[in-house]
């Protein structure tokens, strides 16, 4: 009674109050029974009202609200929010002034505690505050908030907000929200386009989600398409837009057409209307036969109420003939007209990217084999051997790098120290391999592949003895973390950048040691004529042993940049050693010009087949190998052809 009472008198006192002086506890007891037992659907457009009352406290009320900290006093049927210093005593706020009113029990106090779907609501609704608050962070997030779930509640508050944003990044990530939501949401049609115009000249993902839907369009019939509808165009059943069972069920909705009784619906129609053994006229013990009972069900649908049927008849027959159109959602034929064109102008500009993010793939591939093969075809060219066991001194180096990580936990430090000392690691493996095998074996070939191919399965095991089967951990400096994005298509990791980095500068390298050192002028000269450098005083063999250990010294610092971004392995050589000696042919043996033509030309064309087919990498390295047999057969001696004693081999 005394309940009653309070919540009677308060209501009279809200009616005597001017318009103006509404409070937002009147606003509350005017949609007290919604608040009391909210629901998403009852619920939504209250948010809506009081998100948009503009009355004092408001936020901090839904913000209290979201977190169940908002209490109803059973007493007056108020709301309020709650403080309390221990389990007995609550001291009730003033929702508009934050000041304490009254102290009560908890027994008297009811907790409001919305679910999961309200609480959505709420936060959507708050978003309209927090694109003004002071903190960045929470203007950010009530940007994300939008970027997820915008609507057209939405609009209005950012176009608000846009003006007085302190932040400039987040100044622009508000216009462009501004531009997606204006798009789909202002009520002014040439805003609406003018706004897809802005939107043209960007490919990103949030702008074509935005786009995208404008163009939705739901199949009808010719026939009843109302008038004024946007329609897309006539379709086909039978295709993408609409299958031949939905054109069918279309027809039979709009009395277009009646269902077909299948087999057994037919064979009951049939027995019900059996009269003194036969049926139509058609005696029983002839229906024999489904022809003959398909027949009899012909003349009983003549004859009685029963669906009719046509022997032969399908979906598609019955659909043939009848007209069918795609109709657009969006009902302004203007917004589809402008949302198509800056979707195709969106297309070709993502095409463009993704072109030019496939070709910095194919790039940094390239950089990849060119780090991998450059010592191969230094030793093939120069010494003219087939090191089947090049890939284990790309694998040493990777294990190199590892060990100095466990030594030096500094991740730069120890990257820069592995670079050295997998050079001198492998360079000293190199020339102890070409001492005591490799040089015995000069001038036949078939034995040094297999002694070669031996060693390699030999340094394998060797590396599992020590490391073991698990994939090692070859971890790159922070500042390797990440990727250079451009756009939403086009990005490509700071390690790749640093591998191309790095084969820049040991192409820029090479070409100083082959053209500018003395060890480069006597390479050069085995290289061309064996014997007449031997007259001139060069020891071939002394050359010898240095270019492979060279050559092997260069795989294992390709190994430590591998590594960065590859597992680190026993086998991990095996992966590189086909692209490798695919890349030196393909090239032209013991050039380097022609190695780097060679690793840009495998990585372009593996980077393109796998394009075309990304589901299988296999068939794309397939495909690969058999064009560039087919390649070789027109130029056997690759793209720069070396003279001299590999031109003569």
């Amino acid at each position: 009674m005394f309940r009653s009472l309070v919540t009677g008198l308060f209501l009279c006192l809200a009616a005597a109050l001017p318009a103006g002086a509404q409070t937002l506890q009147d606003l509350l007891q005017e949609n007290r029974s919604d608040i009391e037992r909210p629901s998403r659907r009852t619920i939504g457009p209250v948010i809506a009202e009081i998100a948009g009352s503009g009355l004092p406290g408001v936020q901090t009320f839904l913000e209290q609200w979201a977190d169940r900290a908002i209490y109803q006093d059973e007493e007056t049927g108020f709301f309020h929010i709650v403080e309390t210093d221990d389990e007995e005593t609550y001291r009730l706020l003033d929702l508009g002034t934050g000041e304490v009113v009254a102290e009560k029990n908890e027994d008297v106090l009811d907790q409001l505690r919305p679910n999961s779907g309200v609480r959505g609501l709420i936060g959507s609704a708050l978003v309209r505050f927090q694109l003004s608050d002071p903190d960045p962070a929470r203007r950010l997030d009530a940007l994300t908030a939008i970027q997820r779930d915008g609507n057209a509640s939405h609009l209005e508050p950012l176009r608000a907000s846009i003006t007085d944003e302190p932040d400039a990044e987040i100044r622009d990530r508000k216009v462009v929200l501004e531009r997606l939501l204006t798009a789909s949401y202002d009520p002014d049609s040439a805003t609406r386009v003018a706004a897809i115009g802005d939107l043209a000249t960007s490919i990103s993902l949030e702008t074509r989600a935005a786009l995208n839907p404008l163009l939705a369009t739901q199949p009808m019939l010719a026939s009843a398409v109302p008038d004024g509808a946007n329609v897309a165009g006539p379709i086909t059943p039978g295709g993408s837009e609409l299958s031949i069972d939905a054109a069918y069920e279309m027809m039979i909705d709009a009395g277009l057409a009646e269902p077909f009784p299948d087999t057994e619906a037919r064979k009951a129609a049939l027995v019900a209307n059996l009269v003194d053994g036969q049926v139509a006229g058609v005696p029983v013990a002839s229906l024999d036969t489904q022809e003959a009972r398909d027949a009899a069900y012909v003349k009983l649908a003549a004859m009685a109420d029963v669906p009719p049927w046509t022997p032969g008849a399908t979906r598609e027959t019955v659909v043939e003939g009848t007209d069918f159109v795609a109709v657009y959602t969006e009902p302004d034929a203007e917004v589809t007209t402008a949302a198509e064109a800056a979707l195709h102008s969106i297309s070709a500009r993502v095409g463009a990217n993704q072109f030019l993010d496939l070709a910095l793939d194919g790039l940094s591939l390239a950089s990849i084999y060119f780090l991998a093969a450059i010592g191969l075809a230094i030793t093939f060219g120069v010494m003219r051997v087939i090191n089947m066991a090049h890939g284990e001194f790309i694998m040493m180096g990777a294990y190199t790098g590892y060990v100095l990580q466990q030594i030096i936990p500094n991740n730069t430090v120890s990257i820069i120290v592995a670079i050295p000392m997998a050079f001198a690691v492998t360079f000293a493996a190199g020339v102890a391999m070409e001492r005591l095998v490799i040089r015995h074996l000069y001038s036949r070939p078939l034995e040094t592949l297999l002694a070669t191919f031996g060693i390699s399965i030999a340094l394998q095991q060797i590396a599992k003895n020590i490391f073991g089967t698990q994939a090692r951990p070859l971890t790159a400096p922070g500042w390797l973390d990440g990727a250079w994005v451009l756009n939403d298509v086009v990005g490509i990791s700071y390690i790749r950048i640093a591998i191309f980095v790095l084969a820049l500068i040991f192409l820029v390298l090479l070409l100083l040691i082959l053209n500018r050192t003395r060890l480069g002028l006597e390479v050069r000269a085995v290289t061309q004529n064996p014997r007449m450098a031997s007259s001139m005083g060069i020891n071939p063999d002394r050359i010898n042993m240095l270019t492979f250990g060279l050559g092997s010294g260069i795989a294992g610092i390709a190994g430590v940049a591998i590594g960065l971004y590859a597992q680190v392995t026993s086998e991990m050589g095996q992966a590189y050693i086909v692209q490798s000696f695919m890349t030196v042919v393909v090239g032209g043996v013991g050039n380097i010009w022609g190695t780097l033509l060679g690793a840009t030309m495998i990585g372009f064309l593996q980077k393109g087949i796998e394009w075309f087919n990304p589901s299988n990498t296999l068939a794309a390295q397939t495909y690969m190998i058999v064009f560039i047999i087919i390649f070789i057969q027109f130029r056997p001696r690759g793209i720069i052809a070396l003279k001299g004693r590999a031109a003569e081999a």
